[in-house]
């Protein structure tokens, strides 16, 4: 390849990456999970809710996210006023932002804020599905899935690391500040997409659209490589979490403040930012396979470190540490992901994979915290439990398919086939921007 050429696709590379990593923080940032502080005051200040009624209603709220496929179907498949990605992004981004305004302004009662959640994370997981299938495609066209996964982690985390101050210090204010914090975010995508998500005029709406979806569908249901990567993410999900455990350990046994709880989170992103820099480093000298054994292996020692997690020094070095070993295995998930996800069906393949791991985290969260309400387990044993667990997924690594994981991202490897049916006559390359 000549350097004019190299040239070329670097500077189309930062392009697309400038697009990602836009849509990654208005999609992550805005995301009730992310500004998750005022939230979970109002419930149990306001509320009185439960451990594990709280676990429900974020898990709830986070509904759209397990149906991320059928978001993936209409930006893949289904054009909006002509194009596949750039009109979907621009009004999912404009309603997210109306309906964060509205969680603002609906009664503070458990069933009204949980159905305006629902429906803002609804236009939050559209964008989210054309954003996730933008990156797919260009990764896999440009070899560099595992950079722009790299760079798309580096962003979310960036979106913890300002989203605990952030929702610390919007937790100790009116609520109708943090809805007016969560549109601004949700509508910066906007700009940003009408200039830079140019595509040319895509035909083929009503039966040639459903045609060119259920033969995306056929795909997906036969690629042995997607269901395997998608597996492996959900054995490490599924682990008994304690997310919303530990926010009442903090509050109730720990006595930390709100704002030191968000300080928390800036450390745990601030790490995160590291571990997305040395996985953008070591993708490209170490193949998958050792890329996810190491990361599930330090992730499960890291999470050991909640054991003496019993003052507020100890809790900041403790969240820092596993916000940086948590990333490494994150992102070599995230990589396992992008390639294995079929060609032409980018957005509906990554959503599948995204939605398997949303699942997983909502139920470990909700039997996690089921555990100790109902159950009393100690929130240290959930801890051991937790760490246990993750370790034993590294049983199923060598079962992957060796052309997904045996080489390293940006080298040359055996292209994996997912045993895609003929196209309709006519059909629109379903791949193409």
């Amino acid at each position: 390849m000549s350097t004019r050429t190299r040239e070329a696709e670097r500077s189309e590379l930062v392009r697309w990456a400038i697009l990602v990593g836009a849509g990654v923080f208005a999609t992550t940032f805005a995301q009730p999970a992310v500004l998750k502080l005022p939230l979970q005051y109002l419930l149990k200040s306001d509320l009185h809710v439960s451990r594990d009624a709280m676990a429900a209603f974020f898990a709830a709220g986070a509904l759209a996210w397990y149906f991320k496929p059928l978001a993936g179907i209409l930006s893949d498949s289904v054009p909006l006023f002509g194009t596949r990605r750039r009109h979907y992004l621009l009004l999912s981004g404009v309603a997210a932002g109306g309906l964060w305004l509205l969680i603002g302004l609906v009664p503070r009662t458990y069933a009204a804020l949980l159905a305006a959640v629902i429906a803002m994370n609804a236009m939050l997981v559209v964008g989210s599905t054309v954003v996730g299938g933008v990156m797919v495609e260009i990764g896999q066209r440009y070899r560099a899935t595992g950079r722009l996964s790299s760079a798309r982690y580096f962003v979310q985390n960036a979106c913890v690391l300002l989203g605990g101050p952030v929702g610390g210090f919007l937790a100790a204010r009116s609520f109708g500040l943090t809805a007016l914090v969560g549109a601004a975010v949700a509508l910066s995508v906007v700009p940003v997409a009408w200039w830079l998500l140019r595509e040319p005029p895509v035909a083929g709406t009503g039966a040639a659209a459903w045609t060119r979806a259920k033969a995306e569908l056929r795909t997906l249901m036969h690629s042995g490589t997607l269901w395997s990567a998608a597996g492996l993410l959900f054995l490490v999900y599924i682990a008994p979490g304690f997310q919303t455990p530990l926010y009442y350990y903090q509050t109730d046994t720990l006595g930390l403040s709100q704002e030191f709880i968000g300080t928390l989170s800036f450390f745990s992103g601030a790490f995160g930012l590291v571990g997305a820099f040395l996985y953008g480093v070591l993708c490209r000298r170490l193949p998958l396979r050792w890329l996810l054994a190491l990361g599930i292996a330090l992730s499960a020692l890291g999470t050991l470190g909640y054991l003496f997690y019993r003052s507020g020094m100890a809790a900041a070095l403790i969240e820092g540490e596993n916000g940086l070993l948590v990333t490494l295995a994150e992102l070599a998930l995230m990589d396992l992901a992008a390639r294995a996800t079929p060609r032409g069906s980018e957005g509906l393949g990554f959503a599948l994979m995204m939605s398997v791991r949303n699942a997983a985290l909502a139920v470990s969260d909700i039997f996690g915290s089921w555990l100790i309400e109902r159950h009393q387990v100690s929130f240290f044993s959930l801890v051991w439990l937790n760490a246990g667990t993750t370790a034993l997924v590294l049983l199923a690594v060598p079962f992957l398919p060796r052309g997904l994981i045996d080489r390293r991202d940006d080298a040359p490897g055996v292209e994996i086939t997912h045993s895609r049916p003929c196209s309709p006559p006519g059909d629109a390359a379903v791949g193409s921007l």
